[in-house]
């Protein structure tokens, strides 16, 4: 198998959708598998009533709420490429979520209301994106709604995210008269039919599509919106720069497509751009050394755990990106930050909450490895090489919580459930130093909401979650030439009262205000603050911090 490693490795595009919450970014994903045949319909994401739901929510409350709180994971072939992709939660409650996402893919595709604009939380995902250069393609959906002239819409990307545009379709008008797209790099137009129920390639063969962008009959049928489109094409190709591959790939450049997911229109124009533009898997930088993805030995690192994925079986799956060589059922494996060997035997594959077991896999794959707590955020597998792939951020938390079960009898149930969800990296966790009431710690409130609801759905326990009186942490670090070990050993008994331990036991100062931390940071200069734990390992990257 290893003489076909390159051609494998070749054949992966991984990706992720990002996009401000409601902008239409699990529909497209659902409609991007239904394109590529991995499914055979589509969950409607509108009728939460119903019993169809999105492929990519399983959560029971992603179904109650019509959001997605966890990113989720697929893997589907098109065009003799597999693709590995990931929907990653909107809300910026879990923006945490997604920046892991983020560290395993090579490419992004951002999806923008066209009615909204840039908002917010793309705004946060395109920061995280532009800093690892990763290549971006840009979809702009709900075209079949009254929404911004598209020039407008291209201006505002421009000017908000700091990146070059480059048409490769464009609107033939809007709302209740849009009428489709005209393809540019194609010369060719694709009619607009609405309907969420064509499936798969046979909604490709749906659609009528008239060659020429210069076709007498384009005027004859669309009038004056077709002038007003022919009109804005000639503008944008004249003012903006041809589209440029290595542009792109530095993330610099970013392709624009038109359409409305909804309907299942101007999808298949972006699944073809993510397999003709979307690079192939890179080179990943661990501490030790650059691993390059045709390397013959396995490694690979976990950016994802998630907990009860099948509520019955009380699972845990790691989900890892492979990183190097080829993966193959059963082999001997090193978990670099114990040093315990693994040997994964019901590795899988996913579409959502299906799963098909796995015999295989490349650099570029995302596999889940099931297990009871022996694998952690950030840690690194590899066929015995000490590596240390780097990047997973931790964020220090913005809120906090204290945590209590309603009930004592269900206390060991609590704190599983607790360990199992800070361990996956859905709320952080933390056991102070002095004191026996739990902490909790996250980003946004929804986070709360949604532990308390799954501690009592998952684990059967009722929680009661409390205000509480820390605002600000940092983990607490120091160096062996400032003494190390004992001084800051010396720190945390000099602060036990505002002192705990996350779900890796790494040291945490509390405080209730920015002047208190100030105070605490110049009385002790040998001890080192931290925003951002990068890993389990503790390997911080002072540069991302702050």
């Amino acid at each position: 198998m290893s003489a076909d490693l390159p051609t494998e490795v070749r054949r992966r595009r991984t990706f992720a959708i990002i996009s401000h919450p409601d902008a239409g970014k699990t529909t497209l994903t659902e409609k991007l598998l239904l394109f590529s045949g991995a499914i055979q319909i589509a969950g409607s994401v509108k009728a939460r009533k119903a019993s169809r739901h999105a492929t990519s929510d399983w959560m029971e409350i992603e179904k109650q709420r019509g959001i997605s709180v966890a990113s989720s994971v697929m893997q589907m072939e098109y065009r003799g490429c597999v693709i590995n992709l990931l929907d990653t939660p909107g809300h910026q409650d879990f923006s945490e979520d997604t920046y892991r996402v983020l560290t395993a893919v090579d490419a992004a595709l951002m999806v923008i209301d066209a009615a909204n604009g840039v908002e917010p939380q793309t705004r946060r995902l395109l920061q995280v994106c532009r800093a690892r250069n990763t290549p971006i393609l840009t979809f702009v959906n709900k075209m079949d709604r009254e929404v911004q002239e598209p020039l407008s819409l291209m201006d505002e990307i421009e000017r908000e995210l700091g990146m070059t545009v480059v048409p490769f379709t464009w609107p033939v008008g809007m709302g209740k008269v849009f009428g489709g797209v005209l393809d540019l790099r194609k010369n060719q137009m694709r009619v607009f039919k609405p309907g969420e129920d064509r499936v798969g390639r046979d909604a490709e063969g749906d659609d009528e599509i008239i060659d020429g962008l210069d076709n007498p009959l384009l005027e004859e049928r669309f009038g004056a919106r077709y002038e007003q489109a022919g009109g804005e094409v000639e503008l944008v190709q004249d003012a903006a720069p041809p589209f440029d591959e290595a542009e792109f790939l530095a993330g610099r450049q970013t392709p624009m497509f038109f359409g409305s997911a909804v309907n299942n229109f101007g999808v298949q124009e972006v699944l073809d751009a993510l397999v003709d533009l979307a690079p192939p898997p890179g080179d990943r930088p661990a501490l030790q050394r650059v691993v390059h993805p045709e390397e013959p030995k396995f490694s690979g690192v976990v950016f994802k755990i998630q907990a009860n994925m099948d509520p019955s079986h009380r699972d845990r799956i790691a989900f890892l990106r492979v990183a190097s060589g080829h993966f193959e059922r059963g082999m001997r494996l090193k978990v670099v930050r114990s040093g315990k060997e693994l040997r994964p035997n019901t590795v899988v594959s996913f579409l959502s909450q299906r799963r098909e077991l796995l015999d295989e896999a490349f650099a570029g794959d995302i596999i889940g490895i099931p297990n009871h707590g022996v694998l952690q955020l950030g840690d690194t597998l590899t066929e015995g090489e000490s590596l240390q792939f780097t990047g997973l951020p931790f964020f220090a938390p913005e809120m906090f919580r204290t945590v209590e079960v309603a009930d004592p009898l269900r206390t060991k149930q609590l704190k599983a459930g607790l360990q199992q969800l800070g361990e996956e990296g859905a709320i952080q966790v933390f056991r102070p130093v002095a004191g026996s009431v739990l902490m909790l710690g996250a980003v946004g409130q929804l986070q709360f909401e949604v532990v308390a609801h799954r501690l009592e759905h998952e684990y059967g326990c009722k929680a009661r979650i409390a205000p509480c009186r820390f605002s600000i942490a940092r983990w607490v670090t120091c160096d062996e030439s400032e003494g190390g070990d004992k001084e800051l050993q010396r720190f945390i008994d000099a602060n036990s009262h505002r002192m705990a331990y996350d779900a890796v036991d790494a040291p945490t100062l509390l405080v209730e205000y920015a002047p208190e931390l100030r105070a605490i940071e110049s009385n002790w200069p040998k001890i080192r603050f931290h925003a951002l734990r990068e890993h389990a390992g503790l390997v911080f990257q002072k540069r991302l911090e702050g």
